[in-house]
């Protein structure tokens, strides 16, 4: 088979896409689109961004039928069978596929279809310019060159569809930067209006990639590796691939020239890379069985994403620290931040970690007003549940095993094996390693909804642990900064977002003031207590009362003028504050340094 990919209208968005089948089935060729892209557990249809779709055979116009929302098929003809079709490209994100006039795009789930019964045979694909629009313009991605240059367009191959699909493509003025790690070259393509410290960019990341290609020993079977970095003037996220991973960030996250000191929206950038590359052995590799091979015209059902998230969310902070980029207080304070999003949430009490891995599609992808209240993240909990396998291993061991021996060991028996994860493989490991049974943990904390002994593990490496109520809206948990208070902040327990009118709810929280006087999310406060109230006065506002004090507020609901009463709540002791025991024995400081240093 053969694919050709060319951007021919800048303006509206539109990718023009040929396949040649040249030995097409003779009883009629199907062909798909995949309905969801690895590493994003949503369905997410990109089909439907197909405008126009038209088959032919010599010349000869073939009839095509669509026989689902994601698949056709063409009369049966002697080939080769050639389907040309325009996809349009407007998201800009990490998942689908955007183009503009200032670049382009891709990741081939959203643009290349799969010919059913071909999906192992070997292919090439033409990445052309668009015909005018486009001068200076170079293709990067981690394709295999089959005749064009590095950067270049020309051809490029692939061994078969899930390798063609897991290799995104930018084309466009990127800049470039390169470091070797472990005699493979890493390169980094910035594309987007910036001002980055390449230099220092560079370097950084290299380092992160010699931490992670040392804890585990060495790379995947890969030539070359590249981070494809999308930069805008307010986003973030990140897809991993199997030689690459894309990236999503704001301006303000990258380094800027002649700028020494490391910003907190970098750390985050930093913590982001080190995440998607880990993901280079832990999913891309080390993977679930109902992940191989990947069935992409329906939800692929696993309870294990926690240990494939949550676990990489556990190490991509920590690496930094062992890296030595960021020191122990920073990352406490990362770790702090990242274990508030789990106790900020009363869903943990609802669902369970497996469960969160197991719902993914249905709903920790597709989050409305009510999510923080009925679900948990299997990211921010699987993460805390991975520092708590760490040292509760480390405690039943005293600290001469630990989870990294457990990623390693993954690794070498399923990952360079090339065999996938059965349900309950990952707690199995985990238990040998341990040495002792591991069923009341993973029953209590990951099948059940029961909170880690967090304090009583963090104490083993002489890390206090502590709960305070947030200072602010904005108290993403750690440090506390800000003048101490006299009396306790007063909370209406709900969240909400400046509006012309007031201040629109957006989500009203579990057991709070709000939900018991009757608000809901969508309602639009505008008064307290006769007097106007805006997102930027609230708090303000709420400063003249005291605990359970009863208020009267008056919101529109739609169109109508309700009124409610609140009892003004205590702000709940919800984000977590972790900072280094001072004075502690000789034995626990060395095992806070085998923890921190990963020795």
């Amino acid at each position: 088979m053969h694919y050709v990919i060319q951007p021919v209208n800048l303006s509206a968005h539109l990718y023009l896409v040929t396949c040649e089948i040249y030995e097409p089935d003779l009883v009629g060729q199907f062909f798909s689109l995949p309905t969801w892209i690895p590493g994003s557990y949503m369905v997410r249809e990109f089909a439907k961004n197909i405008v126009t779709m038209s088959a032919s055979c010599g010349g000869v116009a073939v009839e095509l039928v669509k026989v689902d929302k994601s698949t056709w098929r063409a009369a049966p003809c002697a080939g080769p069978l050639l389907l040309r079709y325009e996809v349009y490209a407007w998201d800009l994100s990490v998942r689908t596929a955007h183009l503009d006039m200032t670049h382009g795009f891709f990741n081939g789930s959203s643009v290349f279809v799969a010919v059913h019964g071909k999906e192992n045979h070997a292919l090439t694909v033409d990445i052309l310019p668009p015909a005018v629009g486009a001068e200076g313009w170079r293709v990067a991605t981690s394709m295999r060159l089959a005749g064009a240059e590095l950067y270049g367009f020309g051809r490029y191959g692939a061994d078969n569809y899930d390798e063609l699909i897991d290799h995104p493509v930018e084309m466009g003025t990127f800049v470039l930067a390169t470091f070797e790690v472990a005699g493979v070259p890493h390169d980094i393509a910035v594309t987007g209006r910036h001002k980055t410290d390449l230099v220092r960019l560079s370097a950084d990341l290299k380092v992160i990639c010699e931490a992670e290609v040392a804890f585990f020993g060495g790379l995947p079977d890969i030539d070359r590796y590249l981070f494809l970095v999308m930069v805008v003037g307010d986003g973030y996220g990140g897809l991993e691939h199997r030689a690459s991973c894309s990236l999503l960030c704001s301006r303000h996250d990258l380094p800027v020239l002649g700028k020494v000191e490391q910003s907190e929206a970098y750390r985050g950038f930093l913590g982001l890379c080190s995440h998607e590359y880990f993901h280079t052995w832990n999913v891309k590799q080390i993977k679930p069985a109902v992940f191989m091979p990947y069935d992409l015209a329906k939800e692929a059902y696993t309870r294990q994403l926690w240990a494939f998230e949550g676990i990489t969310s556990y190490y991509d902070d920590l690496i930094l620290l062992r890296s030595g980029l960021i020191d122990s207080s920073d990352y406490l304070q990362l770790l702090a931040q990242g274990m508030s999003r789990v106790w900020m949430g009363a869903g943990r009490f609802k669902q369970s970690v497996a469960e969160s891995s197991f719902d993914a599609w249905t709903k920790f992808y597709r989050q409305d007003e009510n999510s923080v209240n009925a679900i948990v993240s299997y990211y921010a909990k699987g993460s805390v549940i991975a520092l708590a396998l760490d040292l509760t291993i480390r405690k039943v061991t005293q600290n001469s095993r630990s989870l990294d021996d457990v990623m390693v060991r993954l690794w070498r028996e399923y990952g360079q094996a090339g065999v996938g994860l059965m349900e309950g493989e990952v707690e199995r490991i985990a238990a040998e390693v341990a040495g002792v049974p591991l069923d009341d943990f993973f029953n209590r904390y990951l099948y059940g909804t029961d909170d880690q002994p967090i304090e009583e593990l963090l104490a083993l490496v002489g890390v206090r642990f502590s709960l305070r109520a947030a200072l602010s809206p904005d108290d993403k948990g750690g440090r506390a900064v800000g003048k101490g208070r006299l009396s306790p902040r007063l909370v209406l327990g709900a969240k909400g977002a400046a509006d012309p009118l007031g201040v629109k709810l957006a989500t009203i929280f579990s057991g709070g003031a709000a939900e018991g006087a009757g608000l809901a999310a969508g309602d639009v406060m505008v008064s307290l207590d006769q007097i106007r109230v805006t997102n930027s006065n609230l708090e303000v506002m709420l400063e003249q009362y005291e605990e359970g004090d009863r208020v009267i507020v008056h919101a529109f609901r739609r169109d109508e003028l309700l009124c409610f009463e609140l009892c003004l709540q205590a702000a709940p002791m919800d984000r977590v504050e972790l900072s280094l025991l001072e004075g502690v024995a000789a034995s626990t400081l060395a095992w806070r340094n085998s923890w921190m240093a990963g020795s």
